[in-house]
C-alpha cells in the first residue's frame, strides 16, 4: 500500500482566453492528483487527508473510488471545499490563486496509524503550509519516517501561500532527514535555494528534479546522476504533470521492490533510467491533454 497525504480541492480551470473566461471545476490538489495517478497505474493506494461533506468534496472522493483508491480513512468536516483558479499561459504553464481560508483540508489531524500493509508515504504542496494541517502533515511524515518507511517528498511551491518564505526554506530544510525521496522542479529548487548535493546531505537517498520537456535528471547519495530527455508532445497545459510525476516514480520503485533506501542504492544506471523514461512517458501523457488526466497503465507500456 502507498499511502499519499495532503489536500485534495477544486480546481477552476479557464476555458478560452483572457482573465474572465469560462472556468471549469476540475477535481485536483497536487497530492489528490498523484493518488489517482497511482490508482490507474494499478497500484495499491490509499488516500489521507481531510475533505468537505459539501457536494465538491463528495466528487472528490468519488474520483478517487473511480481510481481505485482507498478512502475509508479520509477525515470529513462540514467547511467548504479550497479552490483554486488556475491561469493557464500561452505555453500551458499553470499558475493558481487558492481561496482557502476555514476549508475543510487544512483542519487535517494526524491520523493514530497509517492503513494496514503501509510501504512509502508521499507528502507536498500546500498541505504543508496551511496550518493547523501542516504540523499534523509534518508529525505524520516524521512518524513515518520513524517506522521505518518510505518517505517522499514533493514541495510543488505554491508562493502566494507561503507568508514567510525564508521560515518555510528552514522547515523544508527540517524535513530533509525525514525523506527518502525528494522529487521537485526547477523552479521549486531555485526557489528554495540551496542545491542537490546540499539537501541529500540533510537525509534524502535521491533527489529527482523535472525539467519541463528537457526532461527528468535524479542526484544520488552515491554521487551518481543521470537523465532522461523529455517526450515529444503537443502540450495542451501542464497540470498534474508533476503529479504524474511522482506517482510514475512510487508505482515504478515498488515495481522494481525498491521502496527503501537500499533499493535506491541498488537501482544502478539501467533501473533508474528505465524509471525516468516512465515517468517521462507518464507526464507527457497528461500534458498532452486538458487538465490533471493522468495516463491508466495500458496507455504507458511496461516500464
Amino acid at each position: 500500500m502507498i499511502v499519499v497525504a495532503g489536500e485534495a480541492l477544486i480546481d477552476l480551470v479557464p476555458h478560452g482566453p483572457g482573465a474572465l473566461a469560462d472556468l471549469k471545476p476540475a477535481l485536483g490538489g497536487g497530492p489528490y492528483n498523484t493518488a489517482v495517478a497511482l490508482g490507474r497505474l494499478g497500484s495499491p493506494t490509499a488516500f489521507c487527508s481531510r475533505t468537505s461533506y459539501d457536494a465538491f468534496g463528495e466528487a472528490l472522493l468519488d474520483g478517487l473510488r473511480r481510481a481505485g483508491v482507498e478512502v475509508s480513512g479520509v477525515q470529513r468536516g462540514p467547511e467548504p471545499t479550497t479552490l483554486a483558479v488556475a491561469t493557464v499561459g500561452s505555453g500551458g504553464s499553470a499558475s493558481y490563486s487558492f481561496y482557502v481560508d476555514g476549508t475543510a483540508d487544512r483542519l487535517f489531524t494526524t491520523p493514530a496509524a497509517l492503513p494496514a500493509g503501509t510501504r512509502a508515504v508521499s507528502f507536498g504542496t500546500c498541505s504543508l503550509v496551511l496550518e493547523p494541517g501542516a504540523s499534523a502533515y509534518e508529525e505524520l511524515m516524521r512518524a513515518a519516517a520513524a517506522q521505518g518507511l518510505f518517505t517522499a517528498l514533493d514541495p510543488n511551491i505554491r508562493a502566494g501561500l507561503i507568508p514567510d518564505a525564508d521560515a518555510y526554506r528552514a522547515r523544508f530544510r527540517g524535513w530533509l532527514p525525514s525523506v527518502t525521496l525528494l522529487k521537485l522542479s526547477e523552479e521549486d529548487a531555485e526557489w528554495l535555494g540551496g542545491t542537490p548535493r546540499e539537501w541529500l546531505d540533510a537525509g534524502p537517498s535521491a533527489v529527482v528534479l523535472t525539467r519541463g520537456g528537457n526532461g527528468l535528471t535524479v542526484l544520488t547519495r552515491d554521487g551518481t546522476e543521470y537523465s532522461v530527455p523529455g517526450e515529444k508532445v503537443e502540450v495542451v497545459d501542464t497540470i498534474g504533470a508533476g503529479d504524474t510525476v511522482n506517482a510514475a516514480l512510487l508505482h515504478g520503485l515498488a515495481a522494481q521492490d525498491a521502496l527503501s533506501a537500499r533499493g535506491l542504492a541498488a537501482l544502478g544506471p539501467d533501473g533508474w533510467q528505465r524509471l525516468l523514461r516512465f515517468a517521462a512517458r507518464a507526464a507527457a501523457i497528461t500534458c498532452s491533454r486538458a487538465g490533471a488526466e493522468p495516463p491508466f497503465v495500458d496507455e504507458l507500456g511496461e516500464l
